[in-house]
């Protein structure tokens, strides 16, 4: 059983509404706003940086907490299966520093760790 909402008594005037007929003080309608009175993009970005306004945008690069700059490590491979260890921070850094220097990829980096092992073990 469904009530019935109570009227509020001004569903009459949202029939006759149309926003495009609002005014401006100015007289103007929404609608006719030129577009030369929009500002500029770069004052808008200064008038925000001088207010404190800090911004939503993605960054361009990105930085570790230690402050240094990290270049993403994403690409695309066609590996799609996620491997997941637990393992002492020393040991990751050591990991990630040999795949930055090479030039590889995590993924990379852990396919010919597991190569060298297993010629080494020979498995």
């Amino acid at each position: 059983m469904a009530r019935e909402r109570a009227d509020l008594g001004f569903s009459d005037a949202l029939d006759e509404f149309n926003p495009a007929e609002w005014r401006s003080p100015k007289g103007r309608t929404v609608n006719d706003r030129p577009a030369a009175l929009r500002p500029e993009k770069a004052a808008t970005n200064q008038a925000a940086a001088a207010a404190g306004f800090r911004s939503r945008e993605p960054k361009p690069t990105l930085e570790s907490k230690a402050g240094e700059v990290v270049t993403p490590r994403r690409r695309r491979t066609g590996r799609n299966a996620q491997f997941n260890l637990k393992t002492r921070p020393e040991t990751i850094a050591a990991f990630c520093a040999v795949a930055d220097r090479q030039g590889w990829g995590l993924g990379e980096t852990l396919e010919k760790a597991v190569a060298l092992l297993e010629r080494e073990y020979e498995v």
